[in-house]
Order: structure tokens, then sequence, then C-alpha cells
């Protein structure tokens, strides 16, 4: 959800607020000693599987130690074509879990997926949920996690050099004229051509529906009958897609900060860009209150003339970070975005604005930095790439044309005054995807499925809140568990009765009462 390079309806968990090494791939490196195999997976009837794809859910997973603090690692062998499997043209996807940790009956293993697309769903399980999650939840489950294909150590898609990506992340997000236009829409047609140029094996197939289906193999090579599953972001459209393909093997699935799968791209992107909006109204509410804030002390809409103002005066007078990279409007505007995902970044926000209109870009440029997985040797994760590889091919494009997207700036516009007109030129990017669009809007029932819980967030920036009552209403065996708050997700930030409801479902199976509403 950034220009210049992606319209990215939904963000990595965290990645921007805690720090880069939350969904870092580096944390897959390890020192691996001898193999502990896995025995066979007898979780399916070979009668339930096509005989062409049993050799992948019968595989064993031969474990080897990483990553420190009793952590696993294996690799799950994939079709990369499900219409051709058993060609030869397999993946093979980087797969991680902590055994647990007990006391109590074991209940099998719980899936983590932080979102984004293109978050390491390894790297969050090694550096958070394995450790971070409810002492009971990791006592009774082995936390488990599978890079998405095309993501960190799964066949990971590239497409550009790190030099081209500092380009490309500091074009004009905001053109002012023909040139800039044609810039701008270079840059697009520069960033698809290199991805298919280093990536066109795998660029075809890694949407979500394929990406479902990878967990189905993996909960089968676990040895599971069913799928336990914890989603965030992004990562709730991954599992009630799963459920949609196989509701009779949903286990316990928690989809906290929900997507609306009917929604457009064009749709997702202005709800999202309203939701940023709010996500701002209510830092500068809290600013306009204290003294010394950078953007004034007076009202909220004087507080979003001065940042408006601010962007402005970059466009064409960047100020100076300390280092090659000046500070533009483009990286000062996803500097501000990033910290709109958790109010615990506002107080780095308010220093790092006061720092720029003083003249000094650096805390500004490292919040962009965050946001963008750009390590301090100038190297990218591999987020930047699979994040639009795979919205691309979810949904058809937001935007067509240039001219499209100068008939819908009135309307982002007034969605948000500070990043509207920023987002809605960023949505333009898939409409020069190298590959065509496989996915359609449409809704997900689960029907049959066990109980699931949907979260949604009042004040959640990135996944709007009618975006999970939409979905809870499409799953037929959903109920919805509302938390008054600010922030991208709330599991695991704090709330006891969120936490709570969570984690008794988990570990009874037991969902909230319908309509539960956490404060």
């Amino acid at each position: 959800m950034n220009a210049p390079h992606s319209s990215r309806p939904l963000r990595t968990l965290g990645a921007a607020l805690v720090s880069a090494a939350l969904v870092s791939a580096a944390l897959l490196s390890s020192g691996c000693s001898a193999d502990v195999s896995s025995p066979p997976a007898a979780s399916m009837s070979k009668k339930a599987v096509p005989a062409a794809l049993r050799p992948y859910y019968e595989q064993s997973l031969s474990w080897r130690p990483c990553g420190g603090a009793d952590f696993e690692c294996a690799t799950l062998k994939a079709p990369l074509d499900y219409a051709r499997p058993g060609t030869g043209r397999d993946l093979r996807l980087a797969v991680s879990r902590k055994k647990a940790t007990g006391p109590g009956r074991p209940l099998g293993s719980l899936l983590v997926n932080p979102g984004g697309p293109g978050g390491s769903a390894v790297g969050y399980l090694q550096s958070f949920a394995a450790v971070g999650y409810p002492t009971r939840v990791r006592a009774r489950y082995d936390m488990v996690a599978m890079d998405p294909r095309g993501v960190a150590d799964s066949e990971p898609i590239t497409c550009l050099s790190n030099k081209q990506m500092d380009a490309f992340t500091q074009t004009d997000q905001t053109p002012d004229g023909r040139g800039e236009t044609d810039r701008l829409v270079a840059a697009y047609k520069k960033f698809a051509h290199g991805c298919a140029a280093r990536s066109g094996r795998i660029l075809r197939h890694v949407s979500t529906v394929e990406a479902a289906r990878d967990m189905d193999v993996l909960r089968a090579a676990l040895g599971d009958r069913k799928l336990h599953y914890v989603g965030a972001s992004y990562g709730t459209f991954l599992g009630a897609t799963y459920a949609d393909l196989y509701p009779h093997r949903v286990g316990r699935l928690v989809l906290d900060g929900a997507l609306d799968p009917t929604l457009s791209s064009r749709r997702i992107n202005r709800d999202q860009t309203a939701g940023f909006e709010t996500a701002f109204t209510a830092f500068a509410e809290d600013c306009v209150r204290r003294t010394g804030c950078p953007l004034g002390t007076g009202s909220v809409a004087a507080a979003r003339d001065r940042l408006s103002a601010f962007f402005t005066s970059l466009d064409s007078h960047p100020v100076p970070t300390g280092e090659s990279r000046a500070l533009g409007e483009p990286l000062a505007t996803m500097g501000v975005i990033s910290a709109m995902y958790d109010e615990t970044a506002w107080p780095q926000l308010r220093t790092a604005l006061r720092s720029a209109m003083r003249g000094h870009g650096g805390g500004l440029l490292n919040l962009a930095d965050l946001y963008y997985e750009r390590d301090t040797d100038g190297s990218y994760a591999n987020l930047m790439y699979a994040n639009p590889a795979v919205n691309c091919l979810d949904l058809p494009p937001a935007f067509r044309t240039p001219a499209e997207v100068k008939k819908s700036l009135p309307d982002f516009r007034k969605a948000s005054p500070v990043f509207g007109g920023a987002l809605a030129w960023a949505a333009l990017n898939c409409a020069y995807w190298p590959v065509r669009p496989t996915g359609t809007p449409h809704a997900l029932h689960a029907k049959g499925a066990a109980p699931i819980v949907v979260v949604g967030t009042t004040r959640d920036p990135a996944t709007p809140y009618p975006w999970a009552r939409a979905l809870a209403t499409q799953l037929s065996s959903a109920t919805l568990l509302t938390y008054d708050g600010d922030g991208h997700t709330a599991y695991g930030r704090g709330s006891n009765c969120i936490d709570n409801a969570i984690n008794t479902y988990l570990l009874t199976g037991r969902p909230p009462t319908p309509h539960t509403r956490c404060r």
C-alpha cells in the first residue's frame, strides 16, 4: 500500500513498528546438524487425494535444528503448478517449528502467518509468535510457520538490484504533469520487467489460492487431521481462502485484521486510504495536545494542512539525511505512513517530523526504511517484490491507465487529504504487471467448516473494521470479535479481553459469544 512500487492492500504485521528483524528472512539462518525425520502423514486417506498429488501429501519432513531456542527447520516440496503436478517443476518451501512445551495434552500444530502479502512467516514465528504468544497456547501446540511461495526462503521473487530499488522508492509519487507521470509509469514498467526477467519461473504461481493449497500439503506432512491457524492482515485472506477450499479440514482458525474478499482492488485501496486518514487523525489529536508538537498545537485540520505543506515543500526541496539519499516527498510520505500502524510509533514519528522540518531528514528516512524492509547495508528484503506479485495475481488492477487515476483523485483525496493523491497513484502499478491476474473479487463461505473467529479493530488503518464485519458475515460459521482501539491487529497487543477470548477458543474450540466487544 505504498507508492511507487505497489498498491499493497495489506501490510506485514509489525514490520514498521517493532524492528526490521520481526519478519527478517535472516532468522532462517542457523548451524544445522543431523536430520530428524517425521513419520509419513496418515491424516488423509489415499482416496481423498488425487493420485498425482499423493507424493506431496505423503512426504516426510526432515527436521534440523535452526535459529536457536529449540527451533527446527525443514523443506516442504510442492508442485509449481497444481494443474501439472509431478512434472519435475517443484517448489521448495521453508518451514519452521517449535515443539509444544507442555504441560497438557498436545493439540497438534498451530500455523501462523503475519500478513503482507510477502511477510516471512518463519521470521515472524522465530522472532515473536513462538516466544510471544501466550504460554498456555505454546504449551499445547507445536508452533509452525511456512514462508509462502515466492516469499523469503521459499524461492523468493526478486525484481531489482538494491540501487535500482533505492531509485524506485524515490520516484515522485504525486506527478504534477505529463513528464512526471511518464516517469512514474516508466518506473512501474521497469519494476515489472525486472520481476519477469529475474523471477519468471514462479511469477505466475504465487496466488493466494496456490499458497492455501500448499498449507494443506503442509498440514498432511505434519500429520494433522485438521488445520489450526492464526493469520493477521493478509494472513486472514490466506486463512479464509483455505477454509473455503477445505472447509472440512478446518480446525481452529483466528483471522485477525481481516480483508473483505468481495472488494475490488480499487475499493480496497480507497478504503485503506480512508483508514490511514483515520489513523493520522488520531495521531494529530494526540500530537496537538503536546508541547512542541511538530504539527503545531492548534486544530487537527491545521496539523493536517501543515503536514501537507511540508510534503509539498519536499517535492521540490528535499532535505539531507546524513547519507547519499535525500528525504523527498515519496520517502517522507512512507515514513509517516509506517508509523500509522500502531500508536507505539507515535513518539518516534513526532521526533522524526520535528527534525525533518528543521532540515534533518534521517529520522523519517529510517521509518521509511523500516517500512520498505531496507537493511543498513542497503539491501532490501523480498517483501517489496513478493507483495505486488501476489496482489497483482489475485485481483485485476485498480487502474489501467493514468487517466483512470486522475479521474479518481478527488475520491481518494476526499478519503485522505494528506495521503490520497500518493495512494491513488500507487494503485496504478498492477496495470503494467507482466502476467495476467487469475483471481477476481468473490465471497468466501467455507460451508461446513468448524467455528472460525474473525477479529476486527475499530480504528485499524490497514484493514478497516468494516472488512472484518463483512468477512464474518460471509463465512458460514464465523464469530466476530471486536476490539475498540487503535492499531492494525488485536491479538497479543495487551488486551486481556481479546487475548483471553482467543486463548479459550484455541485451547477448547469454543468461540467467543457472538457480538463480543472488547475495549
